[in-house]
């Protein structure tokens, strides 16, 4: 029996580990997207160096600078230092302009065109411009001042030559004539006109006070006017009274607060 164990065959089993080696693994696949990334990453670099200026590159890598604490309020700390690229910054080169800005550069056109119109109307109706003594006395009433809305033409009362007779919205000679000059100077430009009328207080005694009445009276007196001289009604876009709310003068009762004010809108 012992001499049996003796000649018995020794099996050897040999194990193989599959799956992760030779060219049927998946580690290379992941080394490759790897490097694929990386030379997109690094070609978007070359791209951003050669369409950006200096000061947007200063802003990209103080963007990554992890020592750089970025306030999230706004746009201004970001990569482009709040800065948007375009066509005249990159030489026709990168992103191009964005929409918003050309509708800005179109915006600051209008309103520069808007102003450098509005002066040679200043000067039309502040004096500078008349042809006569009379032209200048006239003009003696007109005040104009810049605003958000437009150039305020305001129409006032002078202690010897008031626009109105009396506490009515009858006309003087002297409105009657400012009123043409009105229309003649603002019938060569296309923008929309607004009138409104003030007057000043009356007592508190009064039972009924005019002053609503009187200023919506007197305002749209000014549009008839200036439509009887030429003037295209299209043109008025509102007509508004203010009674004695909005006095020039500390004293509500000052016929200098009597006034019809034009404004031609931007």
């Amino acid at each position: 029996m012992p001499a049996d164990r003796g000649n018995s065959p020794i099996i050897i089993k040999r194990i193989t580990q599959e799956g992760g080696g030779g060219h049927h693994g998946g580690a290379w696949k992941v080394a490759y997207a790897d490097f694929v990334t990386a030379m997109m990453a690094f070609f978007l670099l070359m791209w951003l160096l050669n369409a950006t200026t200096e000061k947007q590159r200063k802003g990209l890598a103080d963007y990554f600078n992890p020592t750089v604490v970025h306030s999230t309020a706004g746009g201004a700390d970001g990569a482009l230092g709040g800065h948007e690229q375009n066509s005249e910054e990159t030489g026709g080169q990168g992103m191009g302009a964005s929409r918003d800005q050309r509708m800005a550069r179109a915006v600051e056109g209008a309103q520069s065109g808007f102003e450098d119109m509005a002066r040679q109307i200043q000067d039309e109706l502040t004096g500078s411009g008349a042809e006569s003594m009379q032209m200048t006395n006239l003009l003696r009433h007109v005040v104009t001042r810049m605003t958000d809305e437009g150039l305020v033409i305001e129409l006032t009362d002078l202690t010897d030559q008031p626009l109105f007779e009396g506490d009515t919205a009858q006309a003087t000679p002297v409105m009657r004539e400012l009123s043409a000059i009105l229309s003649r100077v603002l019938g060569r430009v296309r923008n929309d006109v607004a009138i409104s009328g003030h007057v000043r207080g009356y007592p508190e005694m009064l039972i009924h006070s005019p002053v609503w009445a009187l200023s919506d009276a007197r305002a749209h007196m000014v549009r008839n006017l200036m439509s009887e001289a030429g003037f295209d009604e299209r043109r008025v876009q509102r007509v508004t009274s203010h009674a004695d709310r909005r006095n020039r003068s500390v004293n509500p009762m000052d016929p200098g607060n009597n006034r019809v004010e034009l404004i031609l809108l931007r």
